[in-house]
């Protein structure tokens, strides 16, 4: 809550929301053996896969959000379940490039269909997936996420005043 305000701060909301989503989306992918986090790295490298590029984990940092490191530790549970492979970038030594295997394909079409049902169920308020208000919220969500975060605030900074 803000100060002056009655009810609940954007910031809530949105927080409340990305939880409620992420709860839902692993309940629904928990039979196929997949976190909402694993399908977001696996749904993005589907996506680049189709469009003839094999991401470093770095590019798919970049693309899903995640840290670096997180999708590190992502991609290595993934290629224990046999789902991507992962390989020395011929270009960049340093670098890992990530593949679906066909498990791996198969697997993310099937969690695209169950989370594409989902979203379904998750925007019928709005008017559900093709409606003119989700792509309204869409639109603002997509608005909110391209603002850079102010690097220039410490921790220190960030968290004057909240005690």
């Amino acid at each position: 809550m803000s100060k002056g305000s009655s009810g609940p701060t954007p910031g809530y909301l949105v927080w409340r929301l990305a939880n409620k989503w992420r709860v839902a989306v692993d309940r629904a992918l928990a039979p196929l053996g997949l976190t909402h986090a694993q399908y977001a790295l696996l749904a993005s490298l589907y996506g680049m896969r189709r469009t003839g590029e094999r991401p470093s984990q770095r590019r798919l940092a970049d693309v899903t959000g995640m840290e670096a490191l997180y999708v590190s530790k992502l991609a290595r549970a993934l290629e224990s379940a046999g789902l991507i492979d992962r390989a020395r970038d011929p270009r960049d030594p340093r670098a890992v490039q990530l593949a679906l295997t066909e498990r791996g394909q198969d697997i993310t079409r099937r969690a695209i269909a169950v989370v594409q049902v989902l979203l379904e169920q998750l925007l019928e308020p709005l008017g559900g997936l093709d409606a003119e208000r989700t792509s309204a919220f869409t639109e603002t969500l997509a608005t909110l996420l391209d603002v850079p975060l102010d690097p220039s605030l410490s921790d220190d900074e960030s968290t004057q005043g909240t005690t």
